[in-house]
């Protein structure tokens, strides 16, 4: 709801819509709810995986800056003001979503190879 891609009554997106939107949404949507996945374990056993969650979260906030609506975004304007958000922020927007899949991806592809170098040991209980 805070990026405005859905139209909702509680929140209006003061720049339209790009095409490019809603395609990066969906993909880091779709890496965030994988990566989380992987910190669930059956059984509720530890093992010792790679902890990318800082990364994870870092994607996570990018992902959103990326899509959001530039004028909209509080702490951009605040940096840059109106004019510069819409001049140097919203071109850079789509770079933004591009460098945040591709860490959900990094995260994700270090966090499964760790699954699969660190199986969980049989116990017999």
């Amino acid at each position: 709801m805070p990026t405005g891609i859905v139209r909702t009554e509680f929140y209006t997106r003061m720049t339209p819509v790009t095409w490019w939107d809603y395609p990066v949404w969906a993909v880091s949507a779709v890496l965030i709810g994988l990566v989380a996945a992987t910190y669930v374990r059956a059984g509720g056993s530890a093992t010792t995986l790679p902890d990318r969650s800082g990364r994870t979260l870092g994607a996570t906030l990018l992902s959103a800056f990326a899509v959001g609506c530039p004028v909209c975004n509080q702490l951009v304007v605040a940096v840059v003001g109106v004019s510069g958000a819409l001049s140097y922020w919203a071109p850079v927007q789509p770079a933004l979503g591009m460098f945040s899949i591709t860490m959900l991806l990094t995260s994700l592809y270090v966090r499964l190879r760790g699954l699969l170098s660190c199986p969980e040991p049989a116990h017999g209980w």
